[in-house]
């Protein structure tokens, strides 16, 4: 059953959240809520605080080529690179904006079953983890804009880019 998103000003996203410490079927029915939750509002990517759980757990899945990835306690070990694009954030509808992010991560965390994983993401997929990871330290998107994107020029904004 999908979650109510977490809104802006909430202090549970501004909060750094506590590590698992065990996988229990309560944590598998969430992960399963927030992938509801995160497909119902059309997004790409949630993280536990976004649904009022103060937890170092995230998900992705920018497409369905690459897949769902569920991250328990992730962390990322590498990064490298710089790349400047647009983000929006479930927590902050209407709210548009340029970040810069690391090019290249690589991020160790682990999955529902208690298996260790190191996966290497790029471009996209690597500004989706880098993202929702900084949820899980209390860090906003919106500390980091560059430029403002208004709600009515992101189309245009975005078919620009698609032309570079």
């Amino acid at each position: 059953m999908p979650y109510p998103i977490v809104l802006y000003p909430n202090k549970i996203l501004e909060t750094p959240t506590k590590e698992v410490v065990e996988i229990t079927d309560e944590l598998i029915e969430m992960l399963d809520g927030m992938r509801e939750t995160m497909i119902a509002h059309d997004g790409i990517g949630i993280a536990a605080p976004q649904i009022g759980q103060s937890l170092r757990v995230a998900l992705v899945e920018i497409d369905e080529e690459s897949g769902l990835f569920e991250m328990i306690n992730p962390k990322i070990i590498k990064a490298k690179g710089k790349d400047i694009d647009v983000e929006g954030c479930l927590s902050f509808p209407e709210v548009y904006g340029t970040v810069e992010r690391a090019k290249e991560i690589i991020v160790r965390y682990f999955d529902r079953e208690g298996e260790e994983y190191e996966v290497t993401a790029t471009e996209y997929f690597a500004r989706a983890i880098q993202h929702e990871l900084e949820h899980l330290d209390g860090k906003l998107f919106t500390d980091k804009i560059i430029d403002k994107i208004a709600p009515e020029d992101l189309d245009a904004y975005m078919e620009e880019r698609l032309n570079d």
